[in-house]
C-alpha cells in the first residue's frame, strides 16, 4: 500500500495499526517502527495514564522505542501494552539484551469510560490485533477509529453537553528530504478550535444545541462560577486526556526528540482550550528514525504544525456516537 504523504506513515519504517470495539466505544492505536527509532516524551497533563515514560528520559540507558501505544480505557487501556510485546517478541523484534529480545513499548491512555460500555477496555487481545495490522490497514482512517473511538471533547459542564472527538494525523515533506508526522486521539476537557479562524469547532453544547465559547466563562461573570469549578455533573480529574506520536526521519538525540516533543505540545496549545488542565493527562511521543540531517529546532517548530493539523482532522473527521454528536452533525444540520 503506498503511504499518504498526508499522514505519519508518510515517515518512512513508521507503520500506523488499530484496533476498536464500535460499541463499546474504545480501541488502541499502535504506532510501529520495527527498525527501532530514537524515542522522547512530554507529558503536560496533570491526569496521565502511562507506560515506559521513565525509559525515554534522556538519562536513561535505552535509548531506542519499537512501538508506541495509544489506548483508550483508562489506565485499564494500559494492558494493551502487553499484546504489542507479544506480537514483537514473535517478530523478532526487540533490543537485544543476550537472554531475549525485548520490545521497548512506551504506551498512553485516555479516559474514555463515560460514553459507550465502561466495563469493555483494550485489552492484550486488542493491542496485539492492532500491532499485527500496522501497515495493513488504509493509512487514511481517521475519526472514530483506534484509541479516537471513544474520545470526546467539552466535557467541562459534563457528558451531557460534550461533543464526539477522534483520531487524526498529519505530515509534512519539506526541502532536504525532512519527513514530520503527526497522529492524535483529541479527547479534552476543553473545546477545539481552529487555529486559523479561530472559531470553536467542537466543544460545550448550549440547550439550542450551539456551541458555547469557553472564552465567555471568563468574560461573563454569571457564567464564571461554572469555569474550573463544576456542578456535579461536569468531569472529575483524569477523565479527559490528549495522546498523541510526532515521528520524523531526523536524526536526533534522545534529548533532542524529547525536546520535539515538548515543542509539539504547541500544536495543542493552539487548538484546544484549555489544555493540560488537571482534568488531562495530555501526553505526546517523539520518534526519530535517523535518516536526515535536521536541526532540532527546526523539527520541533514542524511538529507543532503537524499537530495542529492532526487535531483539526480528528474533530472534522469524527461521528457521532454514544449520543454524543460530531462537529459534522452540527455543520449539517446548519446547512439544512
Amino acid at each position: 500500500m503506498t503511504d499518504s504523504p498526508f499522514t505519519i506513515t508518510a515517515v518512512p519504517g513508521v507503520k500506523v495499526g488499530h484496533a476498536e470495539d464500535a460499541e463499546a466505544l474504545t480501541g488502541v492505536t499502535v504506532v510501529r517502527v520495527d527498525q527501532g527509532a530514537v524515542g522522547g516524551v512530554s507529558v503536560r497533563g496533570s491526569a496521565p495514564a502511562t507506560r515506559e515514560t521513565d525509559a525515554l528520559n534522556p538519562l536513561g540507558l535505552v535509548d531506542v522505542v519499537h512501538a508506541v501505544v495509544l489506548a483508550g480505557g483508562s489506565a485499564f487501556g494500559l494492558d494493551a501494552a502487553g499484546g504489542v510485546v507479544q506480537y514483537l517478541e514473535e517478530q523478532g523484534i526487540g533490543l537485544d539484551t543476550g537472554a531475549a529480545r525485548v520490545p521497548i513499548v512506551p504506551a498512553a491512555a485516555l479516559y474514555d469510560l463515560a460514553i459507550g460500555c465502561a466495563t469493555v477496555r483494550p485489552n492484550r487481545e486488542m493491542g496485539y490485533a492492532a500491532a499485527a495490522r500496522a501497515g495493513e490497514m488504509p493509512v487514511e482512517a481517521q475519526g472514530n477509529v483506534g484509541a479516537g473511538t471513544g474520545a470526546t471533547v467539552g466535557k467541562l459542564f459534563g457528558m451531557e453537553r460534550a461533543m464526539k472527538g477522534g483520531l487524526g494525523t498529519a505530515a509534512r515533506r519539506l526541502p532536504g528530504g525532512l519527513i514530520v508526522g503527526a497522529i492524535v486521539a483529541v479527547n479534552a476537557v476543553g473545546e477545539v478550535r481552529d487555529p486559523q479562524s479561530g472559531a470553536v469547532l467542537a466543544g460545550v453544547r448550549c440547550d439550542d444545541g450551539d456551541i458555547l465559547p469557553l472564552s465567555s466563562l471568563f468574560e461573563n461573570p454569571g457564567l464564571r462560577r461554572f469555569s474550573f469549578f463544576p456542578d456535579p455533573g461536569g468531569p472529575a480529574p483524569g477523565t479527559a486526556t490528549t495522546i498523541g506520536v510526532v515521528a520524523t526521519n531526523a536524526k536526533l538525540t534522545k534529548g533532542q526528540a524529547t525536546k520535539v516533543a515538548d515543542m509539539a505540545h504547541g500544536g495543542l496549545v493552539r487548538t484546544i482550550y484549555p489544555v493540560h488542565t488537571m482534568f488531562d493527562g495530555d501526553a505526546i511521543f517523539a520518534l526519530a528514525t535517523g535518516e536526515v540531517e535536521a536541526d532540532v529546532n527546526w523539527v520541533g517548530t514542524v511538529a507543532a504544525d503537524v499537530m495542529a493539523e492532526a487535531v483539526v482532522r480528528a474533530v472534522k473527521a469524527a461521528r457521532g456516537a454514544g449520543g454524543v454528536p460530531a462537529w459534522r452533525d452540527l455543520t449539517e444540520n446548519r446547512s439544512q
